[in-house]
């Protein structure tokens, strides 16, 4: 398996986590920031991560009846570099369309 390849699996599988570990926990707009900090924080631990960021979209939160949402998949937008040796990975999760979409926007060697 080539570097890139590797590179290129091992952001998605830390963007998959990203979404099922996240996805429902509660937040609001006013505490969106820290949650994003902390998702950040934690897949930055991950083996092979080289950077993370998280935003959430507070404009698509419904809040229940106690005032809060719980974080959906639509209100994801996060980048993932990832790096195995030579090989960086530069991949994606946002709103295509009606859907989260996680894609991998680009692989490459560095000398």
């Amino acid at each position: 398996m080539s570097d890139a390849t590797e590179a290129a699996f091992e952001a998605g599988i830390k963007l998959g986590a990203l979404y099922h570990q996240f996805v429902g926990t509660p937040v609001s707009p006013a505490t969106a920031p820290s949650v994003a900090t902390a998702i950040e924080q934690a897949v930055a631990l991950q083996p092979c991560v080289e950077s993370v960021r998280v935003r959430i979209d507070t404009s698509l939160m419904v809040p229940n009846a106690f005032g809060y949402s719980e974080l959906a998949g639509k209100m994801f937008d996060v980048e993932i570099v990832t790096r195995v040796r030579s090989a960086v990975c530069r991949a994606q999760l946002r709103l295509d369309g009606d859907y989260p979409l996680m894609k991998i926007v680009e692989c490459h060697e560095e000398p």
